[in-house]
């Protein structure tokens, strides 16, 4: 009963740190210094404010490296329930984090773009922008790409918590639900643009979803033994 509880607060302290550095870098980061369909005016706010971009790019690689562990952990506490499920969950979180972390590359090529002389003197500012916020296009591309997977392994983490006997069933359920928040958002995105913003909604829930289970495993932990199930599905 100890280690499983351990085990469930080590799972929350990474969750809390994978949600306090992935909040910063998007929200106090990206969306502070990029401007929707103006390029001109976001590379002014990066040169302005490049060190906040710098520790955005940081923020991500710590949360995508803290986030390994954290399904490596949840994996763990949940395998005796059901272990294909288990690996299920295990193998759809883990495909999210390398197309998030490759994709970053598109991200610090503003930087590179921004901070080379050879750049400045060949291309004209307009062309420098112009380029800048097509890099930036492809980052907000893969980031959508990553998430449909980080919205996916929500399913399966969903319906392990609900089986477990060990975690409320009504987090599961949720689990189970945000998995769509995230999806239908993402998905929204490349088929009808134009409904992004309310699609948005569904993300957040699903966001606070996860932010409600992060703090059940730190607080609360677990609340008796486990089920056992090591039964194919």
């Amino acid at each position: 009963m100890d280690s499983q509880t351990k085990t469930a607060r080590k799972a929350g302290l990474l969750y809390l740190i994978v949600a306090i550095f992935g909040g910063f870098a998007h929200f106090a980061s990206r969306l502070q210094l990029i401007i929707p369909n103006n390029s001109s005016a976001t590379v002014q706010n990066i040169r302005a404010s490049e060190s906040l971009f710098r520790i955005g790019f940081i923020a991500d690689l710590v949360q995508l490296s803290c986030f390994v562990f954290l399904v490596l952990i949840l994996y763990k506490l949940l395998k005796s329930v059901q272990k294909d499920y288990a690996r299920t969950m295990l193998v759809i979180a883990l495909i999210g984090v390398p197309i998030a972390a490759i994709n970053m590359v598109h991200q610090f090529a503003v930087l590179l773009l921004l901070n080379n002389p050879e750049y400045m003197v060949l291309l004209e500012e307009n062309q420098l922008n112009a380029l800048a916020g097509l890099f930036l296009e492809f980052h907000n591309i893969g980031y959508a790409i990553a998430h449909i997977f980080f919205g996916l392994w929500l399913f399966p983490l969903g319906y392990l918590v609900y089986q477990s006997g060990f975690l409320p069933r009504f987090l599961g359920i949720l689990l189970m639900l945000a998995t769509f928040g995230y999806t239908i958002h993402m998905l929204t995105g490349f088929l009808w643009p134009n409904y992004d913003a309310i699609t948005s909604w569904g993300a957040l829930f699903s966001g606070f979803i996860e932010i409600l289970f992060c703090l059940w495993l730190l607080v609360k932990g677990v609340r008796f033994s486990p089920k056992i199930n090591n039964k194919s599905t």
